[in-house]
């Protein structure tokens, strides 16, 4: 027995006695496991801490940030000990309750297809099962490393005749089942930055697929956004008014209208329950995988620059290169105030100190930090915060090292591109 078949069956034998529980008593048991679960996953514990900060809109305070990110994992708990529940489930009736199916059943009833738009809130699972009690619908599915038990995920999402399509295949199936009168189920949060469309979502630009929007628009069918809130015991479903594409104007200005339609329903139904969203996925991600390793690649960047005058002169013609290397993600600049006046590179904000101790922020945003101030106690704060990485000059001048040339050593430009990007894309070899 493989490894992968050796897990799908620990994880049924784990998961079976979840499917005999009531709801609430998932739902106790979950919330206890997210609070541990909160404290023994640093990596997805720095992702949720920092992207709530990096929501502008939501104006946390940091006690809250930590509160909102445990009710964060606490939902995510829940979702995955549901599993089994849900693919028992006789009765979704019980459970699910959409407060106003008539405008969606209406459609549906004459034969039009249409868009159903959420996000990664409450269980979102749910949206798709209850749709299909009443309607007929697809969704896209990705699939996981583990076949077997992927296997078993999707039988769970078809169990009341829904359909789950494959990502390669959405464009060409969508259509074929908007024409037919089918709904399309779409998850519409995800961070695309090889997408040419942006949004502020919760006050930060966020690159967004416009799939939902072309599909409308090329089938004229109707976006509805669809949210899920968890409730004593179950879940409630609503949706939006539809959003209809004008097909008389320009495709390329109807797309943009019906995202920043769709998406401004969904950045205002997570700011009335913040908790219930998925904050351990990097919604702002800034950069494609083309340039810079994905172990250096953040959308929240921190450079703190040296007092020294002598150093800090010798940094500022390298800092040029630091922003053709991340030239979308957010950067903060921590300056000295003896350099207030100093031209340094365009930056998100700029935070200046008197003081290297008042570095030492109550902040959450940062995942990455370029520590060019010489002030070691950056790497012990900021790695309890959500850094990833806090990076001296030596740390960048040793993960170069096989990719230098003689000479190249003291060129922290070069450094910094044969440090933190992949060869044929900002230095070569040769």
């Amino acid at each position: 027995m493989n490894r992968e078949k050796i897990a799908y069956v620990l994880i049924r034998i784990l998961a079976f006695p979840f499917a005999l529980m009531p709801y609430s008593w998932i739902h106790a048991i979950g919330r206890a496991a997210g609070r541990i679960a909160f404290y023994f996953m640093p990596v997805y514990r720095k992702k949720a801490l920092s992207n709530l900060a990096l929501a502008k809109d939501l104006r946390l305070s940091s006690k809250e940030i930590v509160r909102m990110a445990k009710e964060s994992f606490e939902n995510l708990a829940i979702n995955c000990l549901e599993y089994p529940k849900l693919a028992a489930e006789t009765n979704f009736s019980r459970v699910v309750r959409c407060e106003n199916p008539n405008t969606a059943d209406t459609l549906f009833a004459a034969g039009k297809g249409m868009i159903f738009f959420c996000g990664h809130q409450a269980n979102w699972e749910v949206l798709f099962l209850d749709g299909n009690v009443r309607m007929k619908g697809i969704a896209i599915g990705k699939p996981i490393k583990n076949k077997l038990l992927y296997t078993w995920v999707v039988k769970m999402r078809e169990k009341n005749g829904g359909k789950i399509i494959a990502q390669r295949n959405a464009v060409r199936e969508g259509l074929k089942a908007l024409r037919k009168g089918v709904f399309m189920g779409i998850v519409g949060d995800q961070g695309m930055p090889e997408s040419g469309y942006s949004f502020p979502f919760l006050g930060r630009r966020a690159w967004t697929s416009t799939a939902p929007a072309l599909l409308a628009y090329k089938t004229n069918s109707p976006i509805l956004f669809a949210e899920t809130r968890r409730v004593q015991g179950g879940y409630r479903i609503r949706y939006s008014d539809p959003i209809w594409p004008n097909t008389e104007e320009p495709m390329e200005t109807e797309v943009i209208r019906m995202m920043d339609q769709a998406l401004t329903y969904l950045q205002e139904s997570i700011k009335a329950r913040p908790g219930e969203w998925l904050w351990q996925h990097n919604r702002w991600k800034q950069q494609t995988p083309q340039i810079v390793y994905k172990r250096f690649r953040h959308d929240c960047i921190c450079v703190a620059l040296p007092e020294d005058p002598k150093a800090f002169e010798a940094l500022l013609p390298h800092l040029p290169t630091l922003r053709l290397i991340y030239p979308l993600s957010f950067l903060i600049l921590l300056v000295p105030e003896r350099h207030r006046n100093a031209k340094v590179i365009s930056a998100d904000e700029t935070i200046h100190y008197s003081d290297p101790s008042a570095m030492l922020l109550d902040d959450y945003r940062f995942k990455l930090i370029f520590n060019f101030s010489g002030y070691p106690q950056l790497r012990r704060h900021y790695e309890k915060k959500s850094a990833f990485e806090i990076l001296t000059i030596d740390d960048l001048k040793q993960i170069a090292a096989p990719h230098l040339i003689a000479g190249q050593e003291e060129d922290l430009s070069e450094v910094l591109k044969r440090a933190l990007c992949r060869s044929g894309t900002l230095w070569t070899k040769n």
